[in-house]
């Protein structure tokens, strides 16, 4: 134990994520000294520019583009390059652009913590052991794998990851689950030219949205091709040669659907379990995830958890705020918490995307708002006429407004460009813009903004 290398640090952070790396550039820049962590080189940057959103927003856009002339398994192919090429760079840059700073160093390899105040890197002759008065955990998520008979053996199981690298197009993909992540790959390897199927335990998709929301998207993924198959709970898969079989209970009927590849899409978790986080003294969830207050603190006043780890909303933007707050704690008057968080918007990438904001039409109505709604499908909206330009009309804007202050209570929009029209009305809720105001503002020509110029007066 005493042979072991040590090096101390002011920050250790242990996962190089958005939250994390944000705080490192912070820290570093203000001259203290830090170390980050990462236990792959593969993951330089986190989730997000290796294995998340940029790879997968990419195939989205190349799948959207590709014709109906083009050789599906080519055109994957020279998809998946692109995105190798892009992804190595942000990789690239991520290490160069921490590690070159003269206060910081990335050290590579798997952490766990000794005790409060260290985390050693490596085993044997190669640990190195990390202390530092201020340690960050921002080790991301997982996805999980449910407890079906005959799944986690199958041979023709592929992650989100494995599926954004292989130069392969499955031929057919099951997806379990028809939450975000599934349908966006649904969508995506859909619009490829694989064969999707989509077996969802719920009556409809999306479940948390509103019904004519989720029916839209339904309506577009199976006019793409999408076979949409709900209130189906599966029971078995059993791997036959080239596929696996997938075994559902639907209406009391045993039924089965054959496919080349798997994709289990019914949520992630905390990676914490090997961290040896009560080495630490750090508390965490039934689920695993790290208990935070609302600075980010856990129960070890000196280590903060940032990102998907802390059980929090699972998006890079969330960790990018989790990295302010931290940063006020370290280095400014420490007053800014999670609970300052307003109208945090998410976005679907199906094609079109479905962005939304705020509260469902249903949720306004049992916290007891007098609700007015304001829909219009976007083939029907006139003053829409980017909708036609780009030859992408399906869909439908939906707002939500309290009848007695005006003021949007939310939003759901399944439209092309409404991953950009949701940051508007975000900001809209949050400094209390009322719909007669977005109704009545000056919007750019032809933008899909503009929509709302028509929008609002469409109330049902």
């Amino acid at each position: 134990m005493s042979d072991t290398y040590s090096m101390s640090a002011d920050v250790l952070i242990v996962g190089f994520g958005k939250g994390g790396k944000t705080v490192a550039h912070a820290a570093a820049d203000a001259g203290h000294r830090v170390i980050m962590i990462e236990q792959s080189a593969d993951m330089y940057g986190g989730t997000c520019p290796n294995v998340g959103c940029v790879p997968t927003k990419m195939l989205v856009h190349f799948s959207g583009n590709k014709r109906a002339s083009d050789d599906a398994q080519d055109y994957f192919e020279n998809s998946i390059e692109s995105v190798r090429k892009l992804t190595s760079a942000f990789r690239a840059g991520n290490y160069e652009g921490l590690d070159s700073k003269e206060t910081a160093t990335v050290v590579t390899g798997r952490a766990v913590f000794m005790d409060p105040h260290t985390v050693r890197v490596g085993e044997g002759a190669e640990a190195v052991d990390l202390t530092a008065p201020t340690i960050l955990v921002n080790t991301g998520s997982e996805p999980v794998i449910p407890p079906i008979p005959g799944l986690k053996s199958s041979s023709h199981l592929v992650s989100s990851t494995e599926l954004t690298r292989t130069n392969a197009l499955p031929e057919r993909l099951i997806v379990l689950g028809g939450g975000y992540l599934g349908l966006e790959f649904a969508s995506m390897y859909q619009n490829f030219g694989t064969e999707v199927t989509v077996i969802e335990v719920n009556e409809r998709l999306l479940q948390g949205e509103d019904e004519d929301v989720a029916a839209s998207v339904t309506h577009t993924l199976v006019g793409e091709g999408v076979q949409v198959i709900t209130g189906a709970r599966i029971t078995e898969v059993h791997d036959k040669g080239a596929v696996s079989a997938v075994t559902y209970v639907k209406d009391g009927e045993t039924r089965t659907v054959e496919g080349s590849a798997l994709l289990p899409a019914t949520g992630r978790r905390a990676v914490t379990a090997d961290l040896r986080l009560d080495a630490a003294g750090v508390q965490t969830t039934t689920t695993g995830a790290i208990e935070v207050d609302e600075y980010l603190r856990t129960s070890q006043h000196h280590i903060f958890a940032l990102g998907d780890v802390n059980g929090g909303p699972q998006f890079t933007y969330v960790a990018l705020d989790d990295a302010r707050i931290v940063i006020d704690q370290l280095f400014g008057d420490g007053k800014r918490t999670t609970t300052d968080r307003v109208a945090v918007p998410r976005t679907l990438f199906v094609s079109p995307p479905l962005a939304t904001v705020g509260l469902s039409e249903s949720e306004a109505r049992a916290r007891g708002f007098a609700v007015t709604v304001a829909r219009e499908k976007v083939a029907d909206i006139i003053a829409m006429p980017r909708a036609y330009a780009v030859e992408e009309t399906r869909g439908l804007m939906k707002f939500i407004v309290d009848a007695d202050s005006d003021l949007i209570l939310g939003a759901a929009l399944h439209s092309v460009d409404s991953q950009e029209i949701v940051n508007t009305v975000a900001l809209a809720i949050r400094h209390n813009v009322t719909a007669t105001e977005l109704r009545n503002a000056i919007y750019t020509h032809p933008s899909s903004t503009e929509a709302m110029n028509e929008v609002f007066d469409m109330v049902v």
